[in-house]
């Protein structure tokens, strides 16, 4: 199955992080998995390896009539996981060939395929182990690129030049196989399309995702990409599995684990009878003293090779499971899921029960001893927190209470300055309230002073008692008058005179007779 991506740079990651969650979500608790990873790019027609520390060296493109087309040297990873798959992919974008150009502060300046090859092997009702292999390309294509536009010059018109060289090889391929009357597809013009040739017209499913903009300024770009898209869409393959490839990497890991297996239980065997070779000469020790010295030197050479011997062995399991670790079912370790290998490995473990069982009790005494210093730790820490949260409180109280006591000062002083001024303004107020009674027990009639009260108002503006008839007064009516020279004899003020006298009068007699009434 192949994945044909076009043209998608930062979202190249997304899709392959969602990707490789499916591949090892979807992985059958049954089977038994090896997944695989390469990173390339295609750069001014060579073909150069992203995940290899020698990034400048160009690989060859060859051809085998078992394999078919693939690129020599080329490095290939074992991964368990989809985090593996996602760090590879982070090294091998580091090492991509990219520039800055008028239309792009990050142009790729390079076609990159990641691949991907799933093994699998399942037993069917015989009890017989398949394998069936499938590979996985996601391809991100260098957009075409014109001059007018791009303002490439040397080196980057030399790579525009070897990009559109490609698309446009890719795109006479794709019309050859939509056409389906042309005897020759040409692959071998281009290193894309005679690396891509299994994924465009072999047995494969392709699927090619087109970017646009939408923009007017790139219409006739819109246009091309478009009638690509819709070539490459009319391409009709037939896919169908394959089965028990001759160069199946999960095909060889198994043989190889079989033979380590072989290995180990000869190795096993052998052990054995050397042991027990060694008793019966313990027994005999007695009668070998004395013996020649060709005897002790034989019994010496048989104890070596009964240790190398064994480092062998031990040499040979670990091989074993760093070759089992490779193999994933369900997701998981093999040596997690299989329980013949752990029959395997018991004979050998039992020699160790006893060490491990001390190294446990001395773990699980040193884990008590972590955990009464960490809770004594957590104690202390947990009282110079609460301290250090006291004498935080304790100074924001204190800081407080002073700011209160100062608030509680400046309104005790405001309050005397007030109650000072509303003093004054008391005395002030019955000062002249005393005087206005006088001027009124002197100067005003009863009479009039009941009218007054009556026409009399307070008013919320200006703070005043105002008179209704204000503007009909003496001294308001009297600048309503004419000059003297027009004054008339119906013009003419009134006599006023005995009024005055009247209300002295009356002041008086008031006087007398509450002078009266005090004494």
């Amino acid at each position: 199955m192949q994945l044909f991506l076009c043209k998608i740079q930062t979202h190249h990651m997304l899709v392959l992080q969602r990707l490789s969650c499916s591949i090892w979500f979807l992985i059958p608790i049954r089977n038994k998995f090896l997944v695989s990873v390469s990173y390339f790019e295609i750069y001014n027609e060579g073909v150069y390896d992203l995940l290899s520390k020698h990034v400048s060296t160009e690989l060859e493109v060859k051809e085998r009539p078992d394999v078919g087309v693939y690129v020599k040297d080329l490095s290939t990873y074992v991964v368990n996981n989809a985090d593996d798959m996602h760090q590879l992919l982070m090294t091998g974008n580091k090492n991509r060939a990219t520039a800055a150009t008028a239309m792009n502060s990050e142009s790729s300046r390079s076609h990159a395929i990641f691949s991907i090859t799933i093994e699998t092997s399942r037993p069917d009702v015989t009890g017989e182990y398949h394998v069936k292999v499938g590979r996985l390309r996601l391809v991100d294509l260098a957009g075409s690129e014109r001059q007018s536009k791009t303002g490439a010059l040397g080196i980057r018109f030399k790579e525009a030049t070897k990009i559109n060289l490609s698309l446009s090889t890719l795109g006479n391929v794709i019309s050859a196989l939509v056409d389906g009357k042309s005897t020759h597809i040409p692959y071998r013009n281009s290193k894309l399309t005679r690396i891509l040739q299994d994924s465009l017209g072999g047995n494969s499913k392709t699927v090619m995702c087109a970017t646009v903009g939408p923009a007017g300024f790139n219409y006739d770009e819109t246009i091309s990409t478009l009638r690509y898209a819709n070539r490459a869409k009319n391409i009709q393959n037939t896919s169908k599995a394959n089965e028990d490839p001759k160069e199946a990497l999960l095909r060889q890991f198994q043989m190889e684990i079989e033979a380590l297996k072989k290995q180990i239980d000869d190795s096993s065997k052998g052990l054995s009878e050397a042991d027990d070779d060694g008793e019966e000469e313990g027994e005999e020790e007695g009668l070998v003293v004395g013996a020649s010295e060709e005897v002790a030197n034989a019994v010496q050479s048989k104890r070596e090779e009964l240790d190398a011997a064994r480092q062998e062995m031990i040499r040979l399991k670990e091989k074993l499971e760093n070759m089992e670790k490779k193999i994933i079912v369900g997701g998981e370790n093999l040596l997690e899921k299989s329980v013949a290998q752990e029959k395997l490995l018991e004979d050998s473990a039992k020699e160790l029960l006893d060490r491990k069982s001390r190294q446990m009790n001395l773990n699980m005494r040193l884990q008590e001893v972590q955990a009464e210093k960490m809770d004594t730790e957590d104690k202390y820490s947990g009282l110079q927190e609460r301290s250090g949260a006291l004498s935080k409180k304790l100074k924001k109280l204190s800081a407080a209470i002073l700011a209160v006591k100062e608030d509680l000062k400046d309104t005790e002083d405001e309050s005397k300055r007030e109650i000072v001024e509303l003093k004054q303004i008391l005395k002030q107020t019955s000062k002249e309230l005393k005087m206005q009674e006088v001027i009124i027990e002197h100067f005003v009639p009863d009479d009039y002073l009941e009218l007054i009260k009556k026409n009399s108002f307070w008013n919320e503006e200006i703070g005043e008692w105002e008179l209704r008839c204000v503007a009909y007064t003496g001294n308001n009516m009297a600048k309503e008058l004419p000059n003297d020279e027009e004054i008339t004899f119906e013009t003419r003020r009134p006599d006023f005179s005995h009024v005055y006298l009247t209300y002295k009068d009356k002041a008086q007699a008031r006087s007398k007779s509450r002078t009266g009434k005090r004494t």
